[in-house]
């Protein structure tokens, strides 16, 4: 078969891309060496299989360079206050993906006569953390005294999904890329992220993060529609972001999930702190994060004190080994959002989409599987 002759800079970038060595790959393409260097090229089976194993477009390798990739939407992740530079093939698909479901959804709800979502954009970052609250609050109807009856944070992770789909917004879990679960995807490079939109306003929640820490990113996500911005973020809690939107969008999170009124309120001064927080986390049902930090804004700790005991937890939270599996009905329903699965579903049963398009966007490619997940959400026969 004839050999294929590419820039050898490619093999390298592909590998530092998809975050190999290119000793991880030897094995696999014992001429790679040679490749990297010029020495010898590939066939276009050899190509397209480093292609695949790499997350790299096929297309790509036939550059005069390598592209520079960016995050098509805004990227307000850092590390010590600086942009994280290179985004993963993970997270590229990931928001490719969402833009492709976006896009549909978009379709499809102005198909349907829907008219703009009133909650979208209609906050600012000039405006009152406690009152922007308030206002997002009473729109989901996120009562949180009812979340004190819930028995684990799985259960008030769904209900609080539940309510911003029941407003309109796309909210899709995932802890993999797509279905494949060789693509994990890392809560160290993002949590989530916020695709804002009039008509179908998308929120992705990084499913491989923890369910509690998970409450707060899409509280977090959550207030990026509100002020009607797109963006990747790290929604983390144990640090003050630079970018002014993103410590509104944090504070707003924060008193959304636990008033500051309630934490005052609720906090036993008396009680050890490990235990005080733990208590605290099951009552509101949110990450001992999120209490560590409420527990500062409180004044119950100083700046060091809050430092010192939310790294000694974040190592205690790194150490608990995940669970997995599930229905994979209610798994996939909650990848890719019920409320688009169920009109994503419809919209094909009732030939407006075709079945290609529908399995592409779900992620499988069977007719029994796509059968059987309209069932599971009620829609079709």
């Amino acid at each position: 078969m004839k050999n294929v002759i590419i820039n050898p800079v490619f093999f390298e970038w592909a590998c530092e891309r998809a975050g190999y060595a290119l000793d991880d790959l030897s094995p696999r393409f014992p001429r790679l060496p040679e490749w990297c260097r010029g020495k010898a090229f590939p066939t276009l089976k050899q190509l397209e299989a480093f292609a695949k194993a790499t997350h790299t477009p096929i297309g790509f390798l036939f550059l005069k360079e390598p592209p520079i990739e960016k995050v098509p939407i805004p990227d307000l992740r850092t590390i010590g206050n600086l942009h994280v530079k290179h985004p993963s093939p993970d997270l590229l698909d990931t928001i490719y993906v969402c833009q492709q479901r976006q896009e549909w959804y978009r379709d499809y709800a102005r198909s349907m006569g829907d008219g703009p979502l009133p909650f979208v954009k209609s906050l600012t970052v000039q405006d009152d953390v406690v009152k922007s609250a308030a206002s997002i609050r009473d729109a989901l109807g996120f009562d949180v005294e009812a979340r004190r009856d819930m028995p684990n944070w799985t259960a008030a992770l769904r209900h609080f999904i539940e309510q911003a789909e029941d407003l309109g917004i796309l909210v899709m879990c995932n802890g993999v890329v797509h279905n494949n679960n060789h693509r994990r995807l890392d809560p160290e490079e993002f949590r989530g992220l916020a695709m804002s939109d009039e008509l179908a306003p998308l929120v992705f929640i990084n499913g491989a993060d923890t369910k509690a820490a998970q409450m707060f990113t899409l509280a977090h996500e959550l207030a990026h529609i509100w002020l009607g911005q797109s963006a990747v973020s790290d929604a983390g809690v144990g640090h003050v972001p630079h970018q002014a939107v993103e410590r509104w969008c944090n504070q707003v999170a924060a008193e959304l999930l636990v008033p500051l009124a309630a934490i005052q309120r609720e906090f036993r001064r008396g009680n050890g702190l490990p235990d005080e927080t733990a208590r605290l986390a099951r009552l509101f049902k949110v990450s001992t994060l999120v209490i560590l930090r409420r527990i500062h804004d409180a004044g119950g700790m100083t700046k060091d004190e809050f430092a010192e005991a939310y790294h000694e937890e974040l190592s205690r939270l790194r150490a608990i080994p995940k669970g997995s599996g599930g229905n994979f009905y209610l798994t996939q329903a909650a990848r890719v959002s019920k409320r688009f699965a169920a009109a994503l579903v419809s919209s094909t049963l009732e030939g407006q989409t075709l079945f290609t398009d529908a399995f592409r966007m779900l992620g499988f490619s069977k007719h029994s599987t796509f059968q059987e997940l309209g069932r599971s959400l009620g829609v079709g026969a």
